[in-house]
């Protein structure tokens, strides 16, 4: 797997933030001294200290979870993850639903199922694999996919993420207020060394499941994250060229700056 240059080795010293959120008075250092190695929530290495572009290139989507609990330690972090996205006028209106109650997770799962039946299953099977996927990997991505189907509601720990938006229309823009925070809770679930994956089946039958999950007026859900302890391992994620992707100036012209 091709990896993107960059330092290595080097310390970068935060800032240290008070209570408040007040930045470092006058005089005092602003560096912290360097942390001792951390260990992770199976007593092994804290992956946490992982170059965030090895977290993103192997930040693979973690369908089979085990359904041993998570620490709400973890699940906390994961959330802070997430409220330090960027957002539209900060106006911070995400919302976040962690749910562990069984009963409302089989609620939901029925839908989740009918969705799959009726649309994602057949979907898969009359498409081609997606570029940089064999066909022999798409095949146990379906099975992954139906596994989940089977067994959603047997994660540990879902976080429902929602915004609160009034009687607002959600609008094509909407997304940019909440998925950028969907995006720092999985990269903080891969840091972690938790399984997670962005789910949007369930809008499908966006009323029933908002019903069985109990939001208000007002709130509407964007993603559902199972969160869980993997049965698999981490790996690179499989992706087509970045060339055939990327243009410079004008649709279609190649961008320079990216090799083949």
């Amino acid at each position: 797997m091709a990896r993107l240059p960059g330092p290595k080795n080097v310390a970068v010293a935060p800032i240290v933030l008070h209570s408040g959120g007040a930045r470092n008075p006058p005089g005092r250092s602003m560096i912290r001294p360097p942390r001792p190695e951390r260990t992770g929530a199976k007593g092994g290495p804290m992956p946490g200290d992982t170059d965030l572009f090895e977290i993103m290139q192997t930040m693979r989507a973690m369908r089979r979870l085990k359904p041993d609990p998570v620490p709400d330690e973890l699940i906390g972090k994961i959330l802070q993850a997430g409220a330090c996205a960027p957002n539209g006028g900060n106006t911070q209106r995400w919302r976040f639903l962690v749910i562990k109650d069984s009963q409302i997770k089989r609620a939901v799962q029925v839908h989740y199922k009918r969705a799959f039946d009726e649309v994602i299953g057949p979907r898969y099977l009359n498409s081609a694999p997606p570029p940089g996927v064999s066909r022999e990997r798409y095949n146990r991505q379906h099975a992954a996919v139906e596994y989940l189907t089977n067994h959603f509601h047997e994660a540990p720990v879902w976080i429902v993420a929602c915004l609160e938006e009034g009687t607002a229309t959600p609008t094509r823009g909407s997304g940019a207020s909440i998925y950028p925070a969907v995006q720092n809770m999985l990269l903080a679930a891969r840091a972690l060394g938790l399984g997670a994956t962005l789910t949007t089946r369930h809008l499908l039958y966006e009323k029933e499941s908002e019903a069985a999950l109990g939001l208000p007026p007002g709130v509407h859900s964007y993603a559902i994250l199972p969160i869980g302890y993997p049965m698999g391992k981490f790996g690179p994620v499989g992706r087509g060229p970045l060339a055939d992707i990327v243009y410079q100036d004008r649709w279609g012209n190649p961008y320079r700056g990216v090799k083949e």
